[in-house]
Order: C-alpha cells, then sequence, then structure tokens
C-alpha cells in the first residue's frame, strides 16, 4: 500500500501492530484482538467493502452498536479510501432518513436488530451475528494492498447532534483526525500502560477519537463495551481490569447518585474523563471529595474540531472547577463579540477556532459553511469567558442564553445552583416566551425527593441576584438527551413553549 508521505486513520493502528504485534489492543465480549490480529483483519475489511462494488469516497453509513466489528468497519473504510458515516443508532424514520439521504450514503452497515428500522431500498450489509455478516465473511476475504488514501482524503462525515436545528455533516479529513489524535494523546496523558474501557456509544465522535483511536495509537489494551452500564463498569474496575474510564456528566451523575458508590472498591481507577457536555460543579466536588486520589480531566470541544479543542486537567482543577481548561497542542482559539473583534479578558463571546483539526465545512450545505467559517475563523456557537492566563470557561451555548426582560441570563449558572439543592438530581434551565418577560427563566427539573416550586426558587435566590431566578419550575420522570449525554433543550422549548 502506497503511503509513504501519508499520515492516515488506519495507518495510526499499522504502526501501532508493526512496533507490538503481539500485544491485545481490542476485547469485546469473549472476542479479543491482538494488534497484528487487528491490522489484518482492518485490510481484509478494506477489501470486503471493495468487493461489495463501492469506490474510494462513496459513503458507508454505520447504523449499529458498539463492537469490535463497529471498530473494524470503520477503520477498514478508512484503508479503503471511503468515506464512513456513524450514525446513531437510536434514529429512527425521518431522522434516520434524513441522515442517510443528506450524507448519499450507498451502502449500510448495521446489527440485524437495527435493520428493520431502514428505509425501503436501502442497501444494508450485517455488520455481526448472522452468517453472512461483514464480521464472518472477514476471515475469507482477501486483504486489501491497492493504494492507500492520501492526508487530504475525507474519511469520516462526522454529524452534528442537532440539539438546535437539522444535524449537518462536518467534513473530516485524515488530516484532522491525526492531529486531533496527538492533541488528545499528549493533553490526556494517555499511554499503553493504561486499561482503558469505551462504553459510550462509537458513532459518537468523543468516545471513538478521543479515547479510542489515540489509545490504539499509542498501543492500549482495549475494552468496548455495549453500553455504560454502572454494574459492568464498577465491576471492571473492582477486578483491576480498568483504570481509566471516560463518560459525560450523566453518567458520572448517575454513578454518583448510586446507592453503593460510597463503598465500592474504586482505588484501582487512575483517570476520570468527562465531557461532551457541562459537568454540573456541585457533581464535580462530590466526585472529588470520595475519590480524592482520581485524577479528572475535563475535556471540552465540538464534532467540527474532532472534537477536543481544550482539557483541563488534574493539576489544573483547583480554583478553577467550572473551567474548561487551555486550548490543546493544535487548537488556537479567541473569544469574539458580534463583529468578530477581541473581547476583554473576563467578558463573555463566542468562541471562534483556528486548527489542523478542523473540519473541511458541512457536506452539501454550502450557506452553513459560509456562516461558520467567517474571517478565517470557525465560529463555535459557544459563549465563553477567557481569563488573561488563558483559561476558557464556557458560558453557554450561545443559542441557549435566555433574554428576559433584556437581561441575558447564563443557563449554567442557574442550573450550578440548582444541583446545590439536595432534592434536585438532574436540571435545565431554558428560556420560554413570555408577554413580560420576552423569555422567562425556566427550570426543568428531575427531582430525587419531596421538593416544592417555591422551595427550589427560593434556594435560587439565595444564591443568584432575583431577575436569575426561574419564573417557573416544572418537574418531569427524564431529561431528553441524546447519546452524548447532551440535554436536547430544543426539545424542552418545543414541548413546554405552548
Amino acid at each position: 500500500m502506497t503511503q509513504r508521505h501519508s499520515s492516515t486513520v488506519d495507518g495510526v493502528l499499522r504502526r501501532s501492530a508493526r512496533r507490538t504485534p503481539a500485544r491485545v489492543a481490542l476485547e469485546y465480549g469473549e472476542r479479543s484482538w491482538t494488534y497484528g490480529e487487528l491490522d489484518d483483519a482492518v485490510s481484509r475489511a478494506a477489501g470486503l467493502l471493495l468487493a461489495e462494488g463501492l469506490a474510494p469516497g462513496d459513503r458507508v453509513a454505520a447504523y449499529g452498536h458498539n463492537s469490535d466489528a463497529y471498530v473494524l468497519a470503520f477503520l477498514g473504510c478508512a484503508r479503503a479510501g471511503l468515506v464512513h458515516v456513524p450514525v446513531n443508532q437510536n434514529l429512527t424514520g425521518d431522522d434516520l432518513a434524513y441522515l442517510l439521504g443528506q450524507s448519499g450514503s450507498t451502502l449500510v452497515l448495521t446489527d440485524p436488530d437495527l435493520a428493520g428500522r431502514l428505509p425501503d431500498g436501502a442497501r444494508a450489509l450485517p455488520l455481526r451475528d448472522t452468517a453472512d455478516s461483514f464480521l464472518t465473511r472477514l476471515a475469507d476475504a482477501p486483504p486489501y494492498d491497492g493504494p492507500g488514501p492520501r492526508t487530504e482524503d475525507l474519511v469520516q462525515l462526522l454529524y452534528t447532534s442537532g440539539t438546535t436545528a437539522l444535524p449537518k455533516g462536518a467534513m473530516m479529513t485524515h488530516r484532522a483526525l491525526v492531529h486531533e489524535y496527538l492533541s488528545a494523546i499528549t493533553a490526556l496523558d494517555l499511554s499503553a500502560g493504561d486499561r482503558p474501557v469505551h462504553a459510550l456509544p462509537l458513532y459518537h465522535s468523543a468516545q471513538m477519537h478521543v479515547f479510542l483511536l489515540p489509545y490504539l495509537a499509542v498501543g492500549a489494551t482495549n475494552i468496548v463495551l455495549d453500553a455504560p452500564d454502572g454494574d459492568r463498569l464498577l465491576d471492571l474496575v473492582e477486578a483491576g481490569r480498568v483504570d481509566s474510564l471516560f463518560a459525560p456528566p450523566t453518567v458520572w451523575i448517575a454513578l454518583a447518585n448510586r446507592s453503593d458508590f460510597a463503598v465500592r472498591d474504586l482505588g484501582g481507577l487512575r483517570k476520570a474523563y468527562y465531557g461532551a457536555s457541562v459537568m454540573p460543579v456541585p457533581v464535580l466536588r462530590r466526585l472529588r471529595e470520595r475519590l480524592p486520589g482520581l485524577a479528572f480531566y475535563n475535556c471540552f470541544g465540538q464534532s467540527e474540531i474532532g472534537p477536543l479543542a481544550t482539557v483541563l486537567g488534574p493539576d489544573e482543577h483547583e480554583g478553577r472547577l467550572d473551567s474548561c481548561g487551555r486550548t490543546v497542542l493544535f487548537v488556537d482559539a479567541r473569544v469574539v463579540d458580534d463583529k468578530g473583534e477581541d473581547v476583554p479578558a473576563g467578558t463573555p463571546g463566542e468562541i471562534v477556532y483556528r486548527s489542523p483539526q478542523l473540519c473541511e465545512g458541512y457536506w452539501n450545505k454550502p450557506e452553513e459553511t459560509a456562516e461558520a467559517f467567517r474571517d478565517g475563523w470557525f465560529h463555535s456557537g459557544d459563549l465563553a469567558v477567557r481569563d488573561e492566563d488563558g483559561w476558557f470557561t464556557i458560558v453557554d451555548r450561545v443559542k441557549d442564553v435566555i433574554n428576559s426582560g433584556g437581561v441575558l441570563v447564563a443557563s449554567r449558572q442557574v442550573e450550578d445552583v440548582l444541583y446545590t439543592h439536595e432534592c434536585v438530581a438532574e436540571a435545565a434551565v431554558i428560556g420560554l416566551p413570555d408577554e413580560r418577560w420576552v423569555e422567562a427563566v425556566t427550570a426543568v427539573v428531575v427531582p430525587r425527593g419531596e421538593v416544592t416550586e417555591e422551595q427550589l426558587v427560593a434556594h435560587v435566590r439565595e444564591k443568584l441576584t432575583a431577575f436569575k431566578a426561574p419564573k417557573r419550575v416544572l418537574f418531569v420522570d427524564a431529561l431528553p438527551r441524546n447519546a452524548s449525554g447532551k440535554i436536547l433543550k430544543r426539545e424542552l422549548r418545543d414541548r413546554f413553549g405552548d
């Protein structure tokens, strides 16, 4: 395979296989793959996909659960020069049809239990669990040894989470993702001796590109789980098989709320990574008090930048628990006003990026691409402040800031106060239309005890200026989230906006 001057996603694995071919690279269920076996299987996966009549540049959708087959399919697409399109396995109906149609995917790799959801006419190949599945056929597939992809070729369309609008496919090149892998390795102290578990959906950029692929690059042994099951995760830690865990705040909150969390032997956990959405400071404090020897890392970014942009390391938390840290190796960032001018330190503004990790734009969306890439910088849509020493703190999504009576209220600040109340399990603060206030600050709360609207409003008023206190508190059984743990505030606004 000719790749003399290219640094590609599949090349990351190939180099590890040449360094340590006999080391276990991946475990899933009862199956395990050494680095040598995994690299050989990836070449066979590339050959199998091209034998299906696909050509470099074609889009291949992946609509499946976490598995070794899912990993092999992604890396096989990369080696064959195909463009991988990861699809949320929870999508159905029009949402699923939109992603498959908008991406122009000519083949869907899917698990048998999901195949029935595909739109009529979609060409599908089962990933696993059948006699003619992708995984079963690998053993007899000839390895692909043709021309490899180029650094500048597209390797994946990473669709945005769609919390505020229809998802957009961020066009990621091999070059962008390999740069991001090196940023992750250096900022997160990843090493071959770590024992990571990967439990979040692999279709999501954080689990795949901040952790699994960088860990394959350094030669670690990786355990892949179907889902972030609390019992399974804690069992693996207690058994000494896992010492590194990434999870979004929703999973860390669930672990912290477990009745056995205070008594399980979790001393073997060395590294705790959190990200994908904002971690409530009160929850982080509880976790650090329970596990004082655990190294916590805050990972922040978005799909369009691969997705890691900033990191707050374990030695940097003290005194800045609400910060998302400083930029990683290959990212430059500024905080600007609506005219694109830098704002003074400590002043809220939109965070914008320049980086070789950035996507090339949005697939078949030229207007959205032009809007996002203005003045030579990528506009993130995140409202942040930067202090004089370069530390960033995310205030809110620009579209989630509440205009209450002409005064802007950051939802995160109100949420952090709500989380300090013992009867609040989860909280989301949104703005709802109001004749008097334009937008009324509204708290949507999942309670974990007896509590009233009046008590929560009074609790916020004790800690914040009165105009930031909720005008209403709505109680629900659960908050709508995507698979990465982000609260879908758009759904809350649609549900309660009437």
